[in-house]
């Protein structure tokens, strides 16, 4: 991913409250007018006991500045939600013009930041909740961090085109992850992977996504938001609903590496000739969903 340039604290604050949702980020618009406003009430000034003459001044010069700051700060906040809104449009955006492209060349017109944006929701719409951290800086060029039932997966995105990653990004992020006690990882990006990055990913919990892989994700994603099943509606003399088409179930995403899962027979065990789904990565991936 491209080094992002030096930014200032004022930049810093507005990225930070970017990166929560839009209505958190007029919540704290709200407490923070609430808190400094309280602040910036005028100190009385009435008798002075020998020694408080320093204390009262101190008072003074926060009070002065609370006043100014209960409505910078506020608005900060809301331009910092107005930016989370804009950027939860443009990733919504990005996800349906590739949904809809007819293969994965779609990939290599975009700029690094919509690449990011365009993982990121990706991986929203498999129920991951997504912490842009921006790569680049000391946390090992780590561009998003994942969440998901207690654990954390950490997201690399290289997105250049004609480019094939090597096996350094791979062990790079494979040492962050230990380092931050990290469940899993993955490297994303728009071209191809090496063989010897291939090779070191194998058995450990690193999966590598190309731009075809990615692809196939975003459009499965979107198929699967598109027929997930809702009530249908009784029509007039009829209390039985329609029922559902046959073979209308969508497939799964695998819970661990979010790639496409497949039909699978257990051979043995307690469950043996019963069905599951299992991720298509296996042995790599051990990934297992029931069939409900």
């Amino acid at each position: 991913m491209a080094k992002r340039r030096k930014s200032s604290p004022l930049e810093d604050f507005l990225e930070v409250v970017a990166l929560l949702p839009w209505w958190a980020g007029v919540l704290l618009a709200v407490a923070a007018y609430v808190f400094l406003h309280r602040l910036a009430q005028p100190v009385p000034v009435s008798t002075f006991q020998p020694g408080a003459m320093a204390t009262a001044a101190v008072r003074s010069v926060g009070a002065s500045l609370a006043g100014y700051a209960q409505y910078g700060v506020p608005v900060l906040c809301l331009v910092g939600a107005g930016m989370s809104a804009w950027r939860r449009r443009i990733r919504r955006t990005l996800v349906s013009n590739v949904a809809q492209a007819k293969g994965a060349d779609a990939l290599d017109g975009m700029t690094w930041r919509e690449f990011e944006l365009l993982v990121g929701e990706a991986f929203r719409l498999q129920g991951f909740r997504v912490l842009e951290s921006g790569g680049g800086g000391a946390d090992g060029g780590v561009d998003l961090v994942l969440s998901r039932g207690g654990e954390k997966f950490l997201v690399q995105c290289k997105q250049w085109k004609a480019y094939k990653v090597g096996v350094e990004v791979v062990r790079e992020l494979y040492g962050v992850m230990a380092a931050r006690g990290a469940t899993g990882g993955f490297v994303v990006t728009s071209g191809v992977f090496s063989r010897d990055a291939r090779d070191f990913a194998q058995g450990r919990n690193v999966k590598l996504v190309d731009g075809a892989q990615l692809f196939a994700l975003i459009r499965q994603a979107r198929d699967a938001l598109a027929v997930q099943p809702t009530a249908p509606r009784p029509r007039p003399g009829n209390s039985q609903p329609a029922s559902a088409p046959h073979g209308a179930v969508a497939t799964p995403l695998c819970p661990t590496c979010a790639t496409t899962m497949v039909k699978r027979t257990a051979r043995k065990g307690q469950n043996a000739g019963g069905e599951f789904w299992g991720c298509v990565q296996f042995p790599a991936c051990r990934g297992v969903r029931p069939i409900q």
